[in-house]
């Protein structure tokens, strides 16, 4: 029954109107007559003996809360056979999910803010003796004052955890798609059931859609839909943070508030050392006076999405541009360019390429102009300094040796530029709607060259408006784009010949899964554009063997998890290299097209596998210990694996190495200062790697640098985003 306006509640509280009303009861704006203030009122309608016992339990210990980010209780009492009360502050303001339909999605800085100040709060929380967990974390429950300070409200739904009962709640419900899974049922909840309520709520600040239900991912019903997906324009690092938050095993989140602030705060550079109260969004982010909306709920999710999951599934073939699979945000706007430099900078680098070709005609007369169409090194020479990780010891042989001294890999500090090949003629990209539908090719397969270098890079760039296929010199000159499907296309991936290009389609952005791409074939000229496979699910990661008659590529087909398939390019069979339960990815062929690198988290945090062409024999490559592995490359030796390290969720990408001497495991991480690499390839001469990079923290580009590390080169200044960079191998002439 609503109380009605006007009423005295327990002689004391005199309502002045409801804010909002659920399932279990209410929330009132209310005058605390002896005080003079005003308090909000939260109801609770369950009255058994049993929840009345707790509930006053629980409500004294919620009285003594004292955070700068929590409201607190300063009354509570329970009237017989109508129902249970919290007296709490009351603070002016909105709640988040007000604030979403009054200004919009929250950008990067806001959502970063927000998530800190709650994460100060449940560190609070869990620093309790008993500590307590709220388990209703959503938009509604966070309040913006007009100043800009946080709160987490509504405890109502608390529970205070003891280490001799599973659980020990008066009210237990769960509001889909915020609830972690072990919140259904009565399964034990704890800190990380709220990790994964305020990453679901940063999700639905970021992108206006709620996330899949976390009980149906858990059954393997629905997928997390990736955050860049519903918007593009959230960078990869948050996103990452975010949807590690989201893992419906509890082990898998981050396993206290302080390690996703930390996580948070990286992903802007954000400094950590504010005290609790002090992350506040600044009057000009946060609301007007005239808002004075309570503590809790109001019953709705205003203008958030709940978005069926069966729907999302974009087409695995490219469609007519009128076709429209599903509202995704418009691409971000064009970065500006970046200011060039001063007249001093000039000079100095005039210097620099004035040295650097007196070197080059005295030790390599045939080279200069090799070299300077790569532009001048922003350094005369350089080594490479790589440390010896401190990793965990693996139960088997091979090991990692334990106090390893600094290593210095012997690599060449002055190596010739790659050398340039026949360029395709341009020729007016397909359109979607003139795709042939022929058979797949059979391929006339030829070895990868190991020696020589090819002019050419082909990247995923999204220059056009949308992401296309293009190649570019090893200059950056004549860039020419292979693709123009309406969905958009990325991770090209050469034919051993360099002929031809097998990508993926759709793709609006970079991101770490494609559910619903197809592979595609086309030539080095842009004609013959073709789909390899039509089967619905998501295909991407391709990667050709060496000897041209194999493509492995990652799929989500049939059971939603990645995994690991060959396709036959001779008879067009395909075989699913990875175990049932696996979820394996980023297959890379070995140089004599024996082995596939891979990346699983069999065992925990991702780490590089090997296994046989057959899908036999899988191993473990690195021993990490908690380091992140993604991204691997074989050296055309075969002798190095390539890969990127992070050191946490949504930290800065590196550049490690791995390799066996004498059966020993050495791993070596690129001593290159702050600078992330990302996704390295080498060039087919071994000599030069080329990967993608974002300097600045802000425009991602196209660099070349030789194996040591030196001379990091700027491949493409285009202010859009560039990625998935592979080098073109020497194209034999007839």
């Amino acid at each position: 029954m609503v109380l009605e306006r006007g009423s005295l509640l327990n002689n004391r509280y005199r309502i002045v109107e409801i804010l909002g009303q659920g399932g279990m009861g209410a929330v009132y704006r209310a005058i605390d007559e002896n005080l003079g203030v005003q308090v909000a009122l939260k109801e609770n309608l369950f009255t058994t003996e049993e929840y009345a016992r707790q509930f006053r339990r629980e409500a004294v210990i919620l009285a003594s809360l004292r955070h700068p980010n929590l409201t607190r209780v300063t009354d509570h009492f329970v009237i017989e056979g109508q129902g249970q009360y919290l007296v709490m502050d009351f603070i002016e303001g909105e709640d988040l999910r007000q604030r979403i339909d009054r200004l919009g999605l929250l950008n990067e800085e806001e959502a970063i803010i927000i998530g800190a100040a709650i994460c100060d709060a449940l560190t609070y929380l869990d620093s309790l003796d008993p500590p307590i967990v709220h388990r209703d974390i959503k938009p509604g429950n966070v309040k913006i004052t007009p100043q800009g300070q946080i709160y987490l409200v509504d405890f109502g739904l608390a529970k205070i955890i003891q280490s001799d009962q599973a659980t020990t709640t008066g009210a237990r419900a769960m509001t889909p798609g915020y609830s972690p899974p072990e919140q259904y049922g009565t399964a034990r909840t704890d800190n990380r059931s709220d990790l994964f309520s305020l990453g679901a709520t940063l999700y639905a600040a970021l992108t206006g859609a709620i996330p899949e239900d976390a009980l149906a991912r858990t059954m393997g019903q629905v997928e997390l839909t990736p955050l860049r997906k519903r918007n593009p324009k959230i960078s990869r690092r948050l996103a990452a943070v975010i949807e590690k938050s989201l893992e419906v095993r509890p082990d898998d989140r981050y396993q206290s508030a302080e390690e996703f602030k930390q996580a948070l705060l990286s992903v802007r550079g954000i400094s950590s050392k504010r005290r609790p109260g002090e992350f506040t969004l600044g009057a000009s982010s946060a609301i007007g006076q005239g808002n004075n909306h309570a503590n809790g709920e109001l019953g709705k999710q205003g203008n958030l999405e709940r978005v069926t999951p069966q729907g999302e599934v974009p087409s695995p073939l490219p469609l007519p541009s009128s076709f429209v699979i599903s509202a995704t945000p418009s691409p971000s706007r064009p970065r500006p360019r970046r200011r060039r430099s001063g007249w001093a900078m000039f000079a100095l680098l005039a210097l620099l390429v004035t040295s650097l070709a007196l070197v080059v005609l005295t030790f390599y007369p045939d080279l200069p102009g090799q070299l300077l169409a790569l532009g001048a090194s922003r350094q005369a020479t350089a080594t490479l300094n790589v440390v010896i990780e401190a990793t965990a010891t693996p139960p088997a042989s091979p090991t990692v040796t334990a106090g390893t001294s600094i290593a210095v890999v012997d690599f060449p500090t002055a190596s010739p530029s790659p050398t340039s090949s026949p360029e395709p003629t341009p020729t007016p990209p397909p359109t979607a709607t003139s795709l042939p539908v022929v058979a797949p090719p059979t391929l006339e397969p030829t070895a990868t060259p190991m020696g020589g270098s090819a002019g050419q890079i082909a990247i995923a760039s999204d220059r056009s408006g949308t992401t296309q296929i293009w190649v570019v010199n090893t200059d950056g000159s004549q860039p020419i784009q292979l693709t123009n499907l309406s969905e958009g296309a990325c991770q090209p991936a050469w034919s051993p010949d360099g002929m031809r290009l097998v990508f993926i389609s759709p793709c609006h952005h970079n991101q770490d899964s494609y559910p619903g791409s197809g592979l595609f074939l086309i030539n080095a000229d842009g004609s013959g554009l073709m789909p390899l496979l039509t089967v619905p699910g998501g295909d991407y990661d391709p990667a050709w063997s060496p000897d041209g008659k194999f493509i492995v590529f990652t799929s989500l087909r049939n059971s939603g998890r990645p995994r690991i398939y060959k396709l036959n390019l001779e008879d067009g069979s395909i075989e699913r290299l990875s175990q049932q339960y696996d979820r394996d990815m980023q297959p890379a062929w070995s140089p004599d097209g024996k082995k596939i690198a891979f990346v699983t988290n069999y065992k925990g945090a991702s780490q590089i596998w090997t296994m046989d062409a057959d899908g036999s024999n899988r191993a473990p490559f690195s021993f990490s210990g908690s380091e992140i592995n993604s991204s691997p490359v074989w050296s055309p030796d075969g002798e190095v694996i390539l890969f990127n390290q992070l050191d946490a969720v949504g930290g800065v990408p590196k550049l490690a190495a791995g390799s066996y001497v004498e059966g020993e495991y050495n791993e070596y991480r690129y001593n290159l200062g702050p600078i992330p690499v990302r996704e390295p390839k080498y060039s087919p001469d071994g000599l030069w790697l080329v990967f993608e990079s974002w300097p600045t923290g802000s425009n991602h580009d196209i660099y070349i640098m030789a194996v040591s590390g030196a001379g990091r080169t700027l491949l493409t200044d285009w202010p859009r985003y560039e990625f998935d960079p592979v080098w073109r191998p020497a194209v034999r002439s007839p």
